[in-house]
């Protein structure tokens, strides 16, 4: 309860941007469905870029062609939307949904989850490069550079909509909250969009680019599975946990953001640590070839 008294003398004015941006009669466009849609056509957008760089990939063979991205983009969409209402609902409000199973169609009342969602574009990128013939480690690579974008994005429509945000504090930029009680919280959500968005493409940039590591499948892919594993556990030390949920075990800091990005986490760093010791074998074999 003491934290709840940490309040500072003074806290930053929460801005009020309308969450909706217009409205003609009953179709309203959010910043949040913005952010969602935005995010997607840069990572495709950006994908596309990068499979026609030659530079990137070893002997300037591309694993794909942009036509190939063209068509895979539908299935994205669909893998995002799909995967992350099935994740809201059956990793944060299960109960509830139980209770009324047609509230699971109202997607306008919010309840996204970002792991779903990552679920739902994995199980999407898998049978879609299996249907292609493209090796699905390449084509989660290139996908992966640019999702960072979409989830900085997002991330900052959840603070317009003042929703997920952060555990009261006494730190100067503390906000406010329309809706978070009489307290001067973290604004997490603008935490996330700096480390999940801008830092971690910033990251993936210099794989790709600096170190060319799209000619190490995986490895870009585990790289970005990793950073927003690593990020979220961070911030979640910040953010308020979910109502319904509140903090696991009754330890007071856990949550359930915590558990779901752990095996993240864990899977980037073996994804990054095979695609190196894969690489380093290859180079050994062509080495002994070459001798």
């Amino acid at each position: 309860m003491s934290e709840y008294l940490m309040l500072p003398l003074a806290v930053l004015p929460f801005p009020n941007i309308d969450p909706v941006i217009v409205q003609i009669g009953p179709l309203a466009v959010h910043w949040y469905g913005v952010g969602y849609i935005v995010g997607i056509l840069f990572a495709w957008w950006y994908a596309k870029r990068l499979v026609t760089n030659a530079r990137l990939w070893p002997d300037g063979t591309m694993p794909m062609k942009p036509e190939d991205l063209d068509d895979f983009i539908v299935w994205a969409a669909i893998g995002v939307v799909l995967g992350g209402r099935v994740g809201y609902v059956l990793f944060y409000d299960l109960p509830r949904y139980i209770a009324q199973p047609f509230d699971i169609l109202a997607v306008w009342q919010g309840g996204m989850s970002f792991h779903g969602g990552l679920l739902g574009v994995i199980l999407a990128m898998t049978l879609f490069s299996w249907s292609r013939g493209i090796r699905t480690w390449s084509l989660f690579d290139v996908v992966a550079a640019g999702v960072p974008v979409g989830l900085g994005l997002v991330r900052m429509a959840n603070f317009i909509n003042s929703e997920l945000w952060g555990r009261p504090t006494d730190v100067p930029w503390a906000v406010e909250f329309p809706n978070g009680g009489p307290f001067a919280r973290h604004p997490s959500q603008l935490y996330e969009a700096l480390l999940e968005g801008l830092v971690l493409f910033l990251v993936l940039r210099f794989l790709t680019h600096s170190r060319l590591k799209l000619k190490t499948p995986r490895f870009v892919g585990g790289a970005f599975i990793a950073g927003y594993g690593l990020s979220r556990i961070f911030v979640e030390f910040f953010r308020e946990p979910d109502q319904q949920l509140g903090y696991l075990l009754g330890t007071g800091w856990l949550t359930m953001g915590m558990v779901l990005s752990l095996p993240m986490l864990l899977a980037g760093i073996w994804a990054m640590v095979t695609a190196t010791a894969s690489a380093q074998k290859s180079e050994s074999i062509l080495g002994k070839h070459d001798a």
